[in-house]
């Protein structure tokens, strides 16, 4: 099936490995234009010449500064916009009563402002695009907290908060907003977190899974598909609603 993803213009954040990584392979594979970014210039520098990359710069999606560039950098090689790809690191695990305030700051940067900022400077560029995309990667946990991860919890929620009113506000557009929930994907963030695949299918899931998926809510034959959040979890999330 073709997508429609040939030389789309995609900018994909905190890109250098993990999911935001095969969500950048997913679109590359399909012809799109990506320019990526993440906080350490060697990483960024090395997944972007192994996947063939349009671009990639150096970025921490949490400082606005640095939003402001990227975005600009990315116009900048590809000559504008149809598709960003809201990725950043997870906020670190912790319950309510332990969590310092400083550290629900530096998540709240981090996890909803980081989304806020880009699709704030990205949107001129993508008001122009006859296949405008906005996807956020959040978590399982915007739709079902778990277990002392309370920063996760509280603010991945918000995000996909954010995609429902953004996919109202921009439909006039035929701009498409939709999150990827992402559930126990074998990445390291979920090494880090000692978690244990505790779903129907039994097992881990792929990053490439979560790239396909990306490419797919890209592409012209999810055109009709906004404000939804995907869920890819293995069958683990039970509530029907």
């Amino acid at each position: 099936m073709d997508f429609g993803l040939r030389d789309r213009r995609a900018l994909v954040t905190a890109a250098s490995k993990g999911l935001g990584r095969a969500c950048a392979e997913a679109l590359i594979a399909e012809g799109a234009r990506v320019y990526i970014c993440s906080r350490d210039p060697q990483s960024i520098e090395a997944t972007g010449r192994a996947i063939g990359a349009a671009g990639w710069s150096a970025a921490d999606v949490s400082r606005e500064q640095d939003v402001e560039a990227v975005v600009r950098g990315a116009v900048e090689t590809l000559g504008g916009l149809d598709i960003v790809v809201a990725n950043a690191g997870g906020p670190p695990p912790g319950v309510f009563q332990t969590t310092p305030l400083d550290a629900w700051d530096v998540a709240f940067q981090l996890t909803l402002m980081s989304a806020v900022r880009l699709v704030r400077e990205a949107l001129p560029h993508i008001k122009g695009s006859e296949q405008g995309r906005v996807i956020f990667i959040t978590s399982i946990t915007a739709r079902q907290p778990i277990a002392n991860l309370v920063l996760s919890n509280a603010f991945r929620g918000a995000v996909t908060g954010l995609a429902k009113t953004l996919s109202r506000e921009l439909g006039p557009d035929q701009i498409t907003v939709n999150c990827i929930a992402p559930g126990a994907i074998l990445t390291e963030r979920v090494r880090e977190l000692e978690s244990r695949p505790d779903s129907p299918i039994g097992r881990y899931g792929d990053p490439a899974e979560v790239g396909a998926a990306c490419a797919f809510l890209c592409s012209r034959q999810a055109a009709y598909i906004t404000g939804q959040t995907l869920g890819i979890d293995g069958g683990w999330l039970m509530g029907v609603h």
